[in-house]
């Protein structure tokens, strides 16, 4: 697809000037600016762009639309409020060829933002010494009807192109002062112009803790505890859903029991359980030889296995792609990340091995976020995702955990009044064991890939165990 312009949703506080200055700073972009408002043109206080004024804007904002485009050299975009002119807004959701760039900040950050904004007065800051600052007070409903006007927006926005079959490219506002993921961003335009360093003209505003900024601190822990954290945390998540995987179902052959992989975790240690618990496995099952199967055994359990996301990452690493079984993702996350891998076959060495897990884990950001442009791969999403893939055939009986397995397979046993077979010992280490990679920038980047499987199942880091 080639874009012929580009727009930037977002709300108030997100960040979006800093982007927009920035999109300005690349060769072959202009951000226009909030074009649409309801009470300026592009910018406060000014009233005419492209030959209209706000009457004449208010009466075709079609035609502005095509005037900005025909006007600007290079692709031209702007930014689009959820208080802005909806015909706009409607208007460019059904065109494919404008690109939609997606802006998003974690809604609590947002909201305090703007009340210390509409307290002091200053929207914008250029100079660090101009800085006005203010504690203010929060309000719970306040903050309350601020989620519901955000969910609403996003969800409108997602579902629009679901509906016509489009992609945005999502940005969150932790990652605009990444230089790599603008650029990211430019590339996704069909841009050839990339940025060299950011504009930095833009100071962060009240950077300090969010108590510091707040009367009554204590009435965010109140609020909180009245609303879905995981709700609105990522507003909206942005992870591809997945299809129920029923190939990948392994079945006990004589046996009650069904095992619901989420993919590289401990599938063949498990396996290797299950064949001894049922005499034999059935599996790579489609729809009808598992109704086949269920008919046969009647009532069964079902159960599947959690692993610490940076082991899953990095089985996920070693099995798919250092070894080869998806050449095709492999030459993609060589040739468009930078993985930084040899010809397959070639034994890598410490350093390398370790900086190309590295990449793959930024890379897993961005899959898992549906920006990367790679196919999606079951063995790349999160556990949750999968968990969630599962329920639209059943929701597994049992969730167990890898560091608590034996106990938990016998237990499951117990359910099927069957003896529980001796689990047998799990894969041997790697070249390299996990344990002898893993400091503090790779648990990083595991935890910004797989956010939601460690927020959601309450995983640690690695090494606190």
């Amino acid at each position: 697809m080639t874009f012929t312009s580009f727009v930037m949703f977002a709300a108030m506080r997100t960040g979006s000037n800093f982007l927009e200055a920035n999109l300005n700073a690349i060769p072959g972009l202009t951000c226009h600016g909030e074009v649409f408002n309801p009470g300026f043109l592009g910018k406060l206080n000014q009233t005419e762009m492209f030959g209209f004024d706000l009457a004449t804007r208010d009466a075709d904002p079609l035609a502005v639309l095509g005037a900005m485009r025909d006007q600007t050299e290079g692709l031209a975009g702007f930014r689009q409020f959820q208080d802005h002119d909806p015909r706009i807004t409607e208007a460019v959701l059904n065109d494919p060829t404008c690109a939609k760039i997606i802006l998003t900040r974690n809604p609590l950050e947002s909201y305090v933002s703007l009340l210390i904004a509409r307290s002091t007065g200053q929207w914008k800051l250029s100079h660090g010494g101009k800085l006005r600052s203010a504690r203010v007070h929060f309000d719970a409903k306040g903050f309350a009807r601020h989620i519901d006007a955000l969910g609403d927006f996003y969800a409108g926005l997602m579902h629009r192109l679901h509906v016509t079959g489009q992609t945005a490219f999502h940005i969150d506002y932790e990652d605009i002062q990444d230089i790599d993921v603008l650029n990211g961003l430019a590339r996704w335009l069909g841009i050839e112009g990339r940025l060299e360093a950011l504009d930095t003209k833009l100071k962060k505003q009240n950077p300090e803790p969010l108590s510091e900024k707040l009367e009554n601190p204590e009435g965010v822990v109140e609020a909180l505890a009245a609303i879905d954290r995981f709700g609105f945390s990522r507003i909206p998540n942005f992870e591809p859903r997945r299809a129920v995987p029923i190939p990948s179902f392994v079945a006990a052959a004589n046996a009650p029991a069904l095992y619901m992989p989420t993919r590289n975790g401990p599938d063949d240690q498990v396996s290797a359980w299950l064949s001894a618990l049922g005499g034999g496995l059935l599996d790579k099952v489609d729809q009808r030889a598992l109704g086949q199967w269920r008919e046969r055994v009647g009532g069964f359990r079902s159960f599947t296995v959690l692993r610490h996301p940076l082991a899953r990452a990095y089985e996920a690493f070693n099995t798919q792609i250092v070894e080869n079984r998806l050449p095709g993702i492999r030459q993609q996350l060589v040739r468009r990340f930078a993985l930084p891998l040899p010809p397959p076959d070639t034994p890598l060495e410490f350093e390398e091995h370790r900086a190309a897990f590295l990449a793959f884990l930024r890379f897993l950001k961005l899959h898992v976020a549906g920006q990367s442009g790679v196919r999606a791969e079951a063995g790349f999403a999160t556990q949750t995702a999968m968990l969630e893939a599962f329920s639209r055939f059943r929701s597994p009986d049992m969730v167990l955990r890898e560091d608590r397995l034996a106990e938990g397979l016998a237990f499951f046993a117990s359910q099927l009044d069957l003896p529980s077979p001796t689990l047998g010992p799990a894969a041997a280490p790697d070249r390299f064991p996990l344990t002898t990679l893993v400091d503090d920038e790779i648990e990083a980047a595991a935890r910004d890939a797989y956010l939601r499987d460690y927020e959601g199942f309450g995983f640690r880091d690695w090494c606190d165990g």
